[in-house]
């Protein structure tokens, strides 16, 4: 299991067959969720902001990685707010965006893993020394 969640994509990736078979499958699933027509990218779709105080289960709490992943970078964070509010628009008026500014496939890239990363690993080294007994000689 990886960053995000468990994934059978690194399977299917290295399977010649597989990935000649899935990918069309992919692509037309993506296209029919429609989140590509309104300007959003995957992770737009998967993560949610929520304060540090909300972290009470383990959900929550991988919630709390992604919030504090997405407020790493400030660029990606103003981009991210400028295309929710914009399919919030779209999505009042009841329609998608002019077809010259959907998302194409090479621009939805998982954005948030390196950031999601980087926190889990400063998580487990904050455990570590969290944990940490000091033994004198």
């Amino acid at each position: 299991m990886n960053a995000l969640g468990p994934s059978l994509a690194p399977y299917v990736r290295s399977s010649r067959t597989l990935k000649k078979w899935v990918a069309p499958l992919a692509q037309w699933y993506a296209n029919l969720m429609g989140y590509r027509k309104m300007g959003l990218k995957y992770d737009d779709l998967r993560t949610f902001l929520l304060p540090s105080s909300v972290c009470i289960t383990a959900a929550a709490h991988e919630v709390d990685f992604r919030a504090r992943g997405i407020t790493r970078s400030s660029k990606e964070y103003y981009d991210r707010v400028y295309r929710m509010k914009l399919s919030a628009h779209q999505s009042v008026l009841h329609k998608p965006l002019p077809k010259e500014q959907w998302m194409s496939a090479n621009e939805v890239f998982r954005y948030l893993k390196p950031h999601i990363v980087g926190v889990l690993e400063e998580e487990t080294e904050r455990a570590a020394w969290d944990t940490m007994t000091v033994q004198r000689k």
